[in-house]
């Protein structure tokens, strides 16, 4: 556990901090966008459109012997979780029901509730700058059996230990750390929940 808390202390925040501009304190407030909406940005590039793309998933666990164990899937070049694009009129758990079932086979999903974090990041597909949003919930399951889709290799039940050391992307290490202390911090609940 004091390894997991190190490791909290280190991560880099997601949480968007508010602008100290005079000027901009009068402004609108800001409204949630449609996850399919173009926005203007600053990016690598200098001043250019960046289209907007909304994701959702899960980090799922289930117990065995009070132990939590995450289901980690195989991507082409990493180990992640279940997720996928959140699509026109749908919530975000319709969504991460929807990824678990196509993904992985899993239609017993209960979120836990008060768990949800935001991953922010750029990227270039196909010469556009993406702006994307991976939002992603804490999900329990009491199936062991799981059915990859096309998109991904391989799947695996790890502990955190096991989870850590297979995957690559800090920014899924730094998730999963938050995930499994909110669980042991929570503890009996999550057994019941």
């Amino acid at each position: 556990l004091k390894g997991c808390k190190k490791r909290m202390e280190n991560s880099v925040s997601t949480i968007e901090k508010p602008v100290k501009d005079k000027e901009a304190s009068h402004s609108k407030p800001h409204l949630p966008q449609n996850p399919h909406h173009e926005k203007k940005h600053h990016g690598p590039a200098g001043y250019q459109k960046a289209k907007y793309h909304l994701s959702c998933g899960a980090l799922i666990f289930r117990f065995d012997k009070g132990q939590p164990y995450y289901l980690l899937l195989q991507y082409p070049t990493y180990w992640g979780f279940v997720k996928g694009t959140v699509e026109p009129g749908e919530t975000e758990e319709q969504t991460l029901n929807r990824e678990a079932a196509e993904e992985a086979g899993l239609y017993d999903l209960r979120a836990v509730p008060h768990f949800r974090e935001t991953q922010h990041y750029f990227y270039r597909f196909e010469g556009n700058l993406i702006r994307k949003d991976a939002v992603y919930f804490l999900a329990k399951t009491y199936d062991w059996k799981v059915k990859i889709s096309h998109e991904h290799l391989d799947y695996k039940w790890v502990t955190y230990e096991e989870a850590i050391n297979l995957m690559r992307l800090r920014s899924n290490r730094e998730l999963i750390t938050k995930a499994h202390l909110y669980i042991q911090n929570n503890f009996e609940k999550m057994q019941l929940f």
